[in-house]
């Protein structure tokens, strides 16, 4: 077997524990972990295949989104006391 062809079925069962996490947990860092993990296995599959040159955009889009969703998330502490996704619905008023 191709050595690319076990990158391809790593980074797809990463993703897919990504979106399980996105869709099943309740907790934003959590969630936020498991973008990442999307992210990143995106990365694998991207190094696998293509050239790396992708891989810093990703990267680079990764570092933002941290960054944005860390001050989210303690913005959103501050004020509730809890980082329960159902929060972010209260901060519409």
């Amino acid at each position: 077997m191709n050595p690319e062809f076990h990158y391809l079925i790593l980074g797809c069962i990463l993703f897919s524990i990504g979106v399980l996490g996105v869709l099943i947990r309740r907790n934003v860092i959590i969630v936020l972990m498991c973008v990442e993990l999307m992210l990143n296995a995106v990365n694998l599959i991207l190094v696998s295949v293509c050239e790396p040159i992708f891989v810093f955009f990703i990267m680079m889009v990764a570092a933002v989104e941290v960054s944005v969703g860390l001050a989210l998330i303690a913005r959103i502490y501050r004020k509730f006391g809890t980082t329960d996704i159902s929060t972010f619905g209260q901060l519409k008023g």
